[in-house]
């Protein structure tokens, strides 16, 4: 087979049957559930893999619920910061579990999930409320749920009590984060929440936890769940995590297409664009590893910026140091760019879409998509 020309995502399937064999290990010994979130990992062609291992997913909008009925051929644990009148019943045939962020959507919609129910008694839907602990363990505002003024879920002042027909808290307050910080939210939600929760039937723990981290502590998180569980066993407890699916299954793999130097700086560019194809190193914002880049920054060897090819004059991150001088053509390699980066990618100037790539456990490789002009058209009117 030929090299593949360029730039494109790689996916490898033997480090995504990794992180599901720990996961699932840590589901059969704390005796959660574990679920997926589609706003971190959408490639539904890889979606056969997650299917062996019986994952379900959470759904923050009706194309995600759709592709879970499609590709998971599971129904969706649902949350949205807001349900519309013309969007709610296709949530409801189409989910098992709606989570509202205000009991003002709760009562809105209650009536009609009723009727669903009652109807459909074979696939029942059941109603949660996201709660807000108000319990800050995130550094960056942008994904922190908890923020002050944050609009997501309800803050305990503001529950007096639980309206007949909820079965269900969740909330969300980490984002990468450690077993540690969420032993942290699960005591403020005791604290504040605890007197509710013996008249429930399940805690949703939302995402950010990252198990599959070298540095996380696996036994803890199993520990910390089998307590919650013993003091209220009433409960179903259920986690659903976005990057620990996908964490250092794929990278990006570019070229060098020219080298500038302004002011002193050197910046390779290469065929792809931060601000389309790894926009979070833009929002966070943070510095990839490349792979054959220097560990670290020494400004004795050849240093570069890399500069996307994009025309907008931010589309660059930097610097990385290197044990030669950049050439033309060089390989460059964007490591750890499956979860997140791939969903929020962009056609911003109409600059092609890397094309996606699935490496078999046995070495084989399989294009799973390539990208055109009719992509970019397609989106635009």
């Amino acid at each position: 087979m030929e090299p593949l020309k360029t730039p494109y995502y790689i996916i490898y399937e033997e480090r995504l049957r990794r992180n599901l064999d720990l996961i699932t290990r840590v589901s059969r010994e704390s005796g959660a559930r574990i679920i997926m979130a589609f706003k971190a990992n959408a490639l539904w062609r890889t979606f056969p893999i997650f299917r062996e291992y019986g994952i379900a997913s959470t759904a923050s909008s009706l194309n995600e619920m759709r592709l879970a009925l499609d590709e998971l051929h599971q129904r969706a644990h649902t949350y949205c910061p807001v349900y519309t009148p013309d969007a709610i019943d296709e949530f409801i045939a189409g989910s098992s579990h709606i989570t509202f962020n205000s009991v003002e959507q709760f009562h809105r919609y209650h009536d009609r999930i009723v009727a669903h129910n009652e109807s459909h008694p074979a696939s029942p839907v059941s109603c949660g409320l996201r709660i807000n602990p108000m319990c800050s363990v995130i550094e960056t505002d942008i994904y922190n749920p908890c923020c002050p003024g944050s609009r997501f879920g309800v803050v305990a002042e503001q529950l007096a009590d639980i309206p007949e027909g909820l079965d269900g808290f969740h909330f969300h307050a980490l984002c990468e984060s450690t077993s540690h910080d969420l032993q942290k939210v699960l005591e403020a939600v005791e604290t504040q929440f605890g007197h509710f929760l013996p008249r429930l039937k399940w805690l949703n723990m939302g995402g950010g936890h990252l198990m599959t981290h070298k540095d996380y502590d696996v036994e803890h998180l199993i520990q910390l769940l089998r307590d919650f569980k013993r003091r209220h066993p009433n409960l179903e407890l259920i986690l659903e995590p976005g990057s620990a699916f996908c964490w250092q299954t794929g990278d990006l793999e570019a070229s060098v297409v020219d080298v500038v130097s302004n002011s002193g700086i050197n910046t390779a560019i290469v065929d792809v664009s931060f601000a389309c194809h790894m926009p979070d190193c833009l929002e966070m914002p943070y510095k990839p590893r490349i792979t054959q880049a220097l560990p670290d920054v020494d400004t004795s060897r050849p240093t570069y910026r890399m500069g996307g090819n994009s025309c907008l004059s931010g589309d660059f991150v930097g610097d990385w140091s290197f044990d030669h001088e950049l050439q033309v053509g060089e390989h460059i390699t964007f490591e750890d760019m499956n979860h997140y980066t791939t969903v929020k990618t962009n056609m911003f100037n109409g600059i092609q879409h890397p094309a996606l790539v699935l490496q078999h456990c046995d070495g084989s490789i399989e294009v799973l998509r390539e990208f055109t002009y009719a992509d970019y058209k397609s989106r635009m009117s």
